[in-house]
């Protein structure tokens, strides 16, 4: 009786099922699920709440105060977190489609890992929630005067050249990883369509008046990268365990 291993799943990217990279595709497939769990969460709040994004650090203090979830959220905490867990996501996608365009996806890697580290740094909810609790404690007019301008700074930076430099450099990323999975097999063609699509209209973020909302418009088309790029990850990590226990046929 002859015997045959199975093989892992291979895709045209030559990303082959690799036991070398299982925990890495796992996480990325769970990242894109919190993500994607994420996006909804973050309109619906932005949309309920009408956050004061043209307003002073008062404004702000009064939000925090009243709601501290919601102010925290606005103040794009839950866009950290995102920014955190698309480490892993950034990383598994450069192991699968660097065989189709090795260059351009290193460069797109560096790029959003870049955008990750500034965006992290200049985001203020943390800061902000730290003064408006140093405010509401102030004994003195001097002293709250202090925590408003210290405030107003913090909101300052979370709109400066950092937050600016991550959001573009972020969209080019995501543009370079959308085009490589259009040549790659690793992923379906509407994967990479809705990845620059996503990228291509959040950067309406800089269209005066109406920006803020065209940009909040893209992640819908990111909600559905996101969930697509999980359950392809996923498969990959089933691939790779095939890779390690292959099953053995008649």
């Amino acid at each position: 009786m002859d015997t045959a291993v199975v093989p892992a799943e291979s895709d045209a990217s030559g990303a082959l099922g690799d036991d070398r990279w299982r925990v890495l595709f796992r996480s990325g497939a769970v990242a894109a699920m919190i993500s994607a769990l994420f996006i909804p969460i973050q309109i619906v709040v932005f949309l309920a709440s009408d956050p004061p994004l043209d307003g002073t650090a008062g404004d702000w203090f009064a939000l925090l105060a009243h709601d501290r979830l919601v102010g925290l959220i606005d103040l794009d905490l839950l866009l950290v977190a995102d920014n955190v867990v698309l480490i892993p996501i950034l990383l598994a996608l450069f192991v699968v489609l660097r065989r189709t365009q090795a260059s351009v996806m290193l460069l797109a890697t560096a790029f959003g890992l870049s955008s990750v580290a500034l965006y992290i740094a200049t985001n203020p909810a943390v800061g902000m929630a730290s003064l408006a609790d140093a405010y509401a404690r102030a004994p003195t007019g001097a002293e709250r005067a202090s925590a408003l301008g210290a405030a107003e700074t913090l909101l300052a930076t979370w709109q400066g050249t950092g937050f600016h430099a991550a959001y573009l450099l972020g969209s080019i990323a995501g543009v370079a990883i959308g085009a490589v999975m259009l040549r790659s097999g690793a992923f379906g063609r509407p994967t990479g369509y809705l990845m620059i699509l996503g990228n291509a209209v959040g950067l309406g973020l800089y269209v005066p008046a109406v920006g803020v909302y065209i940009s909040v418009f893209s992640v819908l088309f990111l909600e559905v990268w996101y969930v697509l790029v999980a359950v392809r990850l996923l498969a990959l990590g089933r691939a790779a365990a095939v890779t390690k226990h292959p099953s053995v046929v008649s």
